[in-house]
């Protein structure tokens, strides 16, 4: 028997205008409950919204950046449905004609390009947001109600967690670099749904599709859709089906949750926002819009392959953020070499930034530090094993290198002279490995150096230690 996943998406992104999407409310996260909204945002009779011009914009480059179809002619609608944080008891949103139309994402696999088609791309406003306490009250703030977002739907193209994730992956960094969103889940700044469900390539038989909503991470994101993979191959193993439902992740339980089930379209009542008037959209608008987009990162990728002569996977990882890519970039206009300085970024930088969970943008130290730090070692002023410690210091301290290096003694021994004693202490004390070398073996080299390594706490010159020790074992 086989199984074939079939996984589409639906993702809110919030946008990053300066005002709120009907409204003068200031668009800006975190503040005291109730501060950020207005008559406009709070629903009250008599109050009228207003389209802000730069949530088009916004909804324009995400369109252009997707390959998406921009519509010059486009409306507002009244989503209608009940709950407690939809104040007005509708979202304005678009239902026939969304802002851009279809469109597509490239994801990289093993086996090539794979792609990930777009159903739309709509703008609508976000809902307040409900607190519930401990003691079991539920309270509302209403300063996310209003705040403009675009929301953008797969066609069910994907069908494994880890293409999801590589799609989500891509399309946030796309978004970054576009300069639409700061994309931040911990905030709310994107948040995903999942539809998903399993069908028997032998039978044909599939499960209803399962809806998974209130995802806090990509990490969540993938655990609830292989979770909900297992539970549906099982189903259908077992003859059984799953009613069309949506659900939750428990990260305690680490499995999902039943919220309700799932309504239909037609439940929603959608009719035209009479308040706003139709769009109008002018072409010469969105070629100006498409004439300043920033470079994508596909862009980027190939022009890093090229100006900085790097591999194409060095490329790719160096373009996968924004943040990282400028950092790379601002790096190398004070280092000689910019395959080291991807060397250095791919390896412990991104090591540290991914087991700490932080992003480039929270180092404490800057381009300009990581190039001094290289450059020491270049002018053999330390080795590469310290450089790496003196590294460790920085994600810490944030302290300079030359600082680091200064305080701790951390300066390279390249004094011949003093080397010259150390290596002869060594040798003098391991008469065993010098008759191993002798001997043929290769291994006993490798110890000595590591021992008059040893002998200067990680300071002595690897390649002059190293040269220095094979000169006095072959005179011996």
């Amino acid at each position: 028997m086989g199984y074939k996943t079939i996984i589409g998406l639906e993702i809110h992104v919030e946008l990053m205008t300066k005002t709120k999407i009907f409204c003068s409310c200031t668009n800006e996260f975190g503040g005291e409950a109730n501060t950020h909204c207005c008559p406009v945002c709070l629903g009250l009779p008599g109050a009228l919204p207003v389209l802000n011009k730069s949530v088009l914009e916004y909804g324009i480059r995400a369109g252009i950046a997707f390959n998406s179809k921009i519509a010059t002619r486009t409306k507002m609608d009244r989503k209608n449905y009940f709950y407690v944080d939809l104040v007005k008891g509708f979202q304005i949103s678009q239902d026939d004609i969304p802002l851009c139309d279809g469109g597509y994402v490239e994801i990289e696999l093993e086996e090539g390009t794979k792609k990930i088609g777009l159903t739309r791309i709509h703008i609508e406003e976000d809902t307040g947001k409900s607190i519930h306490t401990e003691d079991g009250d539920s309270l509302l703030d209403y300063n996310r109600a209003g705040v403009p977002l675009i929301e953008i739907v797969t066609e069910p193209d994907m069908n494994t967690p880890e293409e999801a994730q590589l799609f989500l992956e891509k399309l946030r960094a796309t978004l970054k670099y576009i300069e639409v969103s700061d994309c931040k889940m911990e905030e709310g700044s994107l948040r995903c749904d999942i539809n998903i469900n399993v069908v028997d390539t032998e039978t044909n038989k599939r499960t209803n599709i399962t809806e998974l909503k209130n995802l806090n991470s990509f990490r969540a994101a993938v655990k609830a859709m292989e979770y909900e993979e297992k539970r549906h191959i099982a189903l259908l193993k077992e003859g059984k089906n799953t009613v069309k439902e949506t659900r939750r992740w428990d990260e305690v339980e680490n499995k999902t949750v039943v919220m309700r089930e799932k309504g239909e379209v037609a439940d929603y009542r959608y009719a035209v926002d009479a308040d706003i008037p139709p769009i109008e959209i002018k072409e010469e608008w969105i070629e100006e819009i498409k004439k300043h987009l920033p470079e994508l990162p596909h862009d980027k990728k190939e022009r890093f392959i090229k100006e900085y002569d790097l591999p194409e996977y060095d490329a790719g990882v160096l373009t996968q953020s924004k943040d990282l890519a400028l950092f790379y970039e601002e790096t190398v206009k004070y280092a000689n070499d910019p395959k080291q300085v991807s060397n250095w970024i791919m390896g412990d930088v991104l090591r540290r930034l991914n087991d700490e969970e932080i992003e480039v943008e929270d180092l404490k130290f800057g381009p300009k530090n990581l190039a001094d730090l290289i450059g020491l070692i270049d002018d053999g002023k330390i080795s590469n094993n310290i450089g790496k410690k003196v590294l460790r210091e920085m994600f810490e301290t944030g302290k300079k290198p030359e600082e680091i290096v200064k305080e701790k003694g951390l300066i390279q021994i390249s004094d011949e002279g003093e080397l010259k004693g150390i290596v002869e202490k060594v040798l003098s004390e391991n008469e065993q490995s010098i008759i191993d070398y002798k001997n043929g073996k290769d291994r006993a080299l490798g110890f000595l150096v590591g021992q008059v390594m040893k002998a200067t706490r990680g300071k002595a010159n690897p390649q002059m230690v190293n040269k220095m020790v094979t000169e006095m074992l072959n005179e011996k």
